[in-house]
């Protein structure tokens, strides 16, 4: 266009080409609201759902490519790149605009890896991960661990998809006072959207934004890292895991010659948890525990068939196997007594390395301590005080001290 003017309609052409090979980003790509900005160098948004665009970059890119660009700086919001990158650079210390500038190519190689083909072309100068000698299919953080800005990296000194990508202000921001931004709950229910037409149609999206929907559904949280943690200390304590085997020799052997001892080798943990079904407990709650279980699974090494389940209320029920978490029946309804789920779950065979108890805490607890660890998964409440109807003053019973006691919630 004459003058140097941003032409909108070639921008809008490319957006509903973006649209129609991405339906499942249409809500989030109709969100983003258009900044003219010569500042720019190609095109950028910000955490308030802005997108800068340079008019001579839109001028001199074919639509093709520019449905692909659309694409892909959605994803750095959808993803939460800026927020991500602040809690990165916090933990790991991390400073200046070189960091934030590795923190953009390792947002751009989580992105990149998958989202173009399939009716999306990638753009001349694309940041990818096999290039740069990285593994394919990773997330930003764990790119992040595998490289540094060098003479291999340094072809990217001029990326720069704004702050929402790394979330390092810019001085073309407009800021979040400033006129289209999108609020914290207006993003939210972008993504939630979005993430709601990838888990109803999901063969139209890729592997990796799968993963990404079922986190937007059900997103990691502290007492979650909390109770894998648990866990996971629970089943590298004394004694838990340890046997003998004679498949690698003991190095004391060879001060015996012609004698072979047996070394100690660390099996993978068994874990039993114990879910309380009884009628104090919603079905939120119970949602809740299936979720558990799944966490559980990652915090011992992804092996199901180290996990067994046990619904309780006042008695204990079938113990199921984990095959997969939505397939175990949560049976129950009544009262609260969970000694009965640890006593059934002490008496199996092979015994449990951890057991794990989820529940609103309403119930008595073992009056001894079990011969293995033990990890409590407390349902959060407000108020955990007087719920009995008949009782008025009744207070529950906090969980023993030779427990580990997370909150869930």
């Amino acid at each position: 266009m004459s003058g140097g003017e941003l032409d909108l309609d070639r921008l809008f052409a490319a957006r509903l080409q973006a649209v129609r090979a991405r339906p499942y980003l249409a809500t989030a790509l109709f969100a983003l609201h258009v900044v003219e900005s010569r500042r720019v160098p190609t095109m950028a948004v910000d955490r308030h759902w802005r997108c800068y665009v340079s008019p001579w970059f839109v001028d001199r890119t074919p639509v093709e490519e520019l449905a692909g660009v659309w694409v892909h700086e959605v994803s750095h919001l959808l993803r939460d790149h800026h927020g991500r990158s602040d809690r990165y650079a916090r933990e790991h210390g991390l400073t200046g605009t070189a960091e934030r500038l590795r923190m953009n190519i390792a947002a751009d190689c989580e992105i990149n890896d998958d989202v173009y083909g399939d009716g999306l072309v990638a753009p001349d100068a694309v940041v990818l991960p096999e290039p740069l000698g990285l593994p394919e299919g990773q997330l930003m953080e764990e790119y992040l661990g595998h490289f540094r800005l060098g003479p291999h990296t340094a072809e990217f000194a001029w990326l720069d998809c704004g702050s929402g990508s790394d979330g390092l202000d810019r001085e073309w921001d407009i800021g979040p006072d400033g006129a289209h931004g999108l609020n914290e709950q207006e993003r939210d229910a972008v993504r939630f959207r979005v993430a709601q037409g990838i888990t109803g149609r999901p063969g139209h999206a890729s592997r990796a934004w799968k993963r990404w929907a079922e986190e937007a559904f059900h997103p990691p949280q502290a007492w979650r890292d909390l109770l894998g943690a648990a866990v996971r200390s629970a089943v590298s304590g004394p004694g838990a895991g340890d046997d003998y085997s004679y498949g690698r020799p003991s190095r004391r052997s060879a001060g015996l010659p012609g004698v072979v001892l047996p070394s100690m080798r660390r099996r993978p943990p068994r874990v039993s948890v114990v879910i309380d079904t009884s009628g104090s407990v919603s079905d939120a709650e119970l949602g809740s525990a299936l979720l558990e279980v799944a966490a559980i699974t990652r915090a011992v090494g992804g092996r199901r068939d180290l996990v067994a389940v046990l619904s309780c209320d006042a008695a204990a029920r079938v113990v199921h196997p984990l095959c997969r978490a939505e397939g175990i029946p949560l049976v129950g309804g009544g009262g609260t007594d969970l000694r009965t789920g640890f006593a059934r779950a002490l008496r199996s065979s092979p015994g449990p390395d951890v057991v794990v108890a989820l529940t609103d805490g309403q119930t008595p607890w073992p009056s001894d301590r079990p011969a293995c660890r033990t990890v409590v998964g407390l349902f959060d409440r407000p108020y955990r005080g007087a719920w009995d109807e008949e009782n008025p003053d009744y207070v529950p019973e906090a969980p023993p001290e030779w427990a580990r006691v997370v909150n869930i919630g």
